[in-house]
Formats: structure tokens, C-alpha cells, sequence
């Protein structure tokens, strides 16, 4: 798995003082979400007073809550068929359905497992016990299709981790999402081939 096009985007903020009576920022309806349990999982490095006279906050505003964002490293190849993203937490490979499938299929070829064996290989590097196979469509067909399809899909994917891994300690989290959490506009195709995708992610080792 050759990756060509790397783009590392380090972020971190170690706290959000912001004031409690303020009104939240208006944010665009359109940014895509993350499935349960693919949360960021950073935790805030240090405790803040929100009583802390220091601060000087107006009369009877508080502080909100701490926030801290994920360090994330993001490669992908130049194609766009396979991207990586690295946080301080996990590995998440995301394969678009074009390199692994037909079109309405759900059998891999050989040269889509091979690919597979590489991300097998990089979670035996990890260490990791915990793995999630989320399948994803397009918006195109019905949603019942794209649920099935994007299931069964990830149950391929799995069944090939599976074997590569042979250890009766690894646990999967197989789901098909269909065309929830689009990751691009379905409005072009350029997006939709984007959000056809089956998503990889387990745990990094502790450093």
C-alpha cells in the first residue's frame, strides 16, 4: 500500500474559555457527523477553576466546559481510494467501495484483499484487540438497500481481517450505516464516491 499525498493537520487546544450566557455560534447543518463510538476521545490535560477570580469574567458568567481536540494525521493516496487518519487514540483506514467492489456488490476481488492484509498488518503493529467495520452509500437507491448493502460489505471486510488476524482475542463492531455520516456532498459524483466507503479504526498502542 503505496501512500503519495500526505497532509498532517495539528491541532491542539488546551482550553475553551468561553461565557456560559453567551449564545452558541450559528454552524452550517452540513458538516458531516461521526457514527457512535468514533467520537474524539481526548481529555482535557488540565483542570480549570471556572470560579477562578483570575480569570475576570462579568458579573455571574461562568466558565463552560474544557474542550481539547485530537492531534490528527491524515494521508492519503493520490487517487483518493484510501485515506489513513491517525489521532492520539486510534487508526482509521477508510477504503472507497469502487476499489474493493462492483458496483451493488459486495465480493471483494483478490487485489482489494490484498489491501485488506495491509491494514491487517498495521493492527498486529498496534497491538489492538477492538476493531470497528463501519460500511457507508451514497444517497442514490433506496435507504433500505444502502443499509444491506453497506453491511454486508463490511461483513466482507471483516471476514478478511478475521482470517488474517486468526486471534481469538479480537473483537469486532460490524455495522452498516447506509447513507448516514457522509463524509461529502452527495450532490455531485465526485461526493457521492467519497461517502461509498467501508471505514476500519482500532486503538493505537499506548506510547
Amino acid at each position: 500500500m503505496t501512500l503519495t499525498r500526505k497532509t498532517r493537520t495539528p491541532l491542539l487546544v488546551a482550553a475553551t474559555l468561553v461565557l456560559a450566557t453567551q449564545a452558541p455560534s450559528a454552524h452550517a447543518d452540513d458538516s458531516p457527523s461521526v457514527p457512535p463510538g468514533t467520537e474524539p476521545t481526548a481529555a482535557a490535560p488540565v483542570q480549570v477553576d471556572p470560579n477562578d477570580p483570575d480569570l475576570k469574567l462579568p458579573e455571574g458568567a461562568t466558565l463552560a466546559s474544557v474542550k481539547v481536540l485530537d492531534i490528527k494525521s491524515v494521508v492519503e493516496d493520490q487517487s483518493g481510494d484510501e485515506r489513513r487518519e491517525d489521532t492520539n487514540a486510534d487508526v482509521k483506514f477508510a477504503l472507497q467501495a469502487e476499489v474493493l467492489f462492483s458496483k451493488d456488490s459486495a465480493k471483494l476481488s483478490a487485489e482489494s484483499k490484498a489491501r485488506i492484509v495491509a491494514i491487517a498488518d498495521e493492527i498486529k503493529t498496534q497491538n489492538a484487540t477492538k476493531i470497528r467495520v463501519f460500511g457507508f452509500t451514497d444517497n442514490l437507491g433506496s435507504s433500505a438497500h444502502g443499509d444491506v448493502l453497506s453491511r454486508q460489505r463490511a461483513n466482507a471486510v471483516q471476514a478478511v481481517l478475521d482470517d488474517e488476524l486468526n486471534d481469538p482475542n479480537v473483537t469486532f463492531d460490524v455495522r452498516g450505516y447506509g447513507e448516514q455520516y457522509p463524509i461529502s456532498s452527495n450532490a455531485t459524483e465526485e461526493g457521492r464516491k467519497k461517502n461509498r466507503r467501508v471505514e476500519v479504526t482500532f486503538p493505537r498502542a499506548a506510547s
